[in-house]
Parts: structure tokens; C-alpha cells; sequence
């Protein structure tokens, strides 16, 4: 116990350095460094949110600056006779107008689509509608589908025959 006892301020006092100085890394007795979590996560992310910014959002909010300051809004005026409108020319803003026609589709053209897929989904129907009347015939009738059925193709018709012809033309009568 006593040695301990002599031992405890020796250690208290190192103890006391580390918690005073913070846990630091003694280099061959010259340099100390401070332990510390590494910034490197942080630091690329926001080398990326910089370079995002530059690339992105200032090259966009210049445009519509541009945009808003000389294009400016567009103004209602009389259609001329016989002249009938883009989907894109009822949109007021210049942005608008120029996202609504290049970049997303009329509603002449997504009413069609529209179209064609109730269309598409008829013919399904009408397509189930006939399996289940085939279906419901052949149980009627205890019929059964012919799947072994290989039609004759003509062809190898006319090669047997012909090979028939000619066995019998040697054999004779």
C-alpha cells in the first residue's frame, strides 16, 4: 500500500497533464499533435456543394435573370383569323413556354396515349373474352385441343410423292 501511496502523485500529475493539454501524440520528443477525428468527409462535401453551385445554380439563376430582365413576361393579345395556337403559346412565362415545348409532351399528344392504351386494354379484354368462349365450348362439347396437330406443308407433300412416283415407276405393275 504504501508504494501505491508513493506512486499516486507521480500518476495524478501525468493524468492531470493529459486531461489539461488533451490527448496528444509526442513525436521523437520535438512535436506534439492533438488527436482529433479527421475532416475529410466534411471537407469534400463541401468541395461537391461548391462545385454543384458553380456548376448549376449560378449558370441557372443567370439565365433567368437574363430572362426576367430582358424577355420579361408575354402580353395577351387578339388571335389573327384562321391562325390556331401551340399548346406551349397559352403559358406566360418565357421559361415555361420554352420547358412546356420542348421537354414535356402536349395534352393532344398524352389524350392519345391515353387512347391507345384503353384501346390496348380492349383487345386484351376481347382477347380473354374468346380464350374463356373456347374454353367453355370445348368442356361443352368434351372437346379437346389438338396440340400434337402438325399441319402438312405441301413440300415434303410433293418429295414423298414424287419419291413414291418413282419407286413405282421402277417396280413396275
Amino acid at each position: 500500500m504504501v508504494v501505491f501511496s508513493g506512486l499516486r502523485p507521480i500518476l495524478f500529475n501525468k493524468a492531470n497533464l493529459l486531461v489539461k493539454n488533451g490527448a496528444q501524440r509526442s513525436m521523437s520528443g520535438h512535436n506534439t499533435f492533438p488527436y482529433q477525428p479527421s475532416r475529410f468527409q466534411w471537407t469534400k462535401f463541401k468541395d461537391l456543394f461548391h462545385y454543384y453551385v458553380m456548376l448549376g445554380v449560378i449558370p441557372v439563376g443567370l439565365i433567368v435573370t437574363y430572362v426576367n430582365i430582358f424577355i420579361g413576361p408575354a402580353t395577351l393579345s387578339e388571335i389573327p383569323e384562321g391562325y390556331t395556337p401551340k399548346h406551349w403559346e397559352y403559358f406566360r412565362h418565357p421559361i415555361t413556354r420554352f420547358i412546356s415545348k420542348y421537354l414535356v409532351s402536349s395534352p393532344q399528344e398524352d389524350y392519345e396515349k391515353y387512347l391507345h392504351h384503353i384501346f390496348e386494354e380492349d383487345e386484351k379484354s376481347r382477347m380473354r373474352k374468346l380464350e374463356k368462349d373456347v374454353e367453355t365450348f370445348i368442356s361443352q362439347r368434351n372437346d379437346y385441343q389438338a396440340y400434337y396437330y402438325r399441319p402438312v406443308l405441301a413440300k415434303y407433300h410433293r418429295i414423298s410423292k414424287e419419291a413414291a412416283d418413282y419407286l413405282e415407276s421402277l417396280s413396275g405393275d
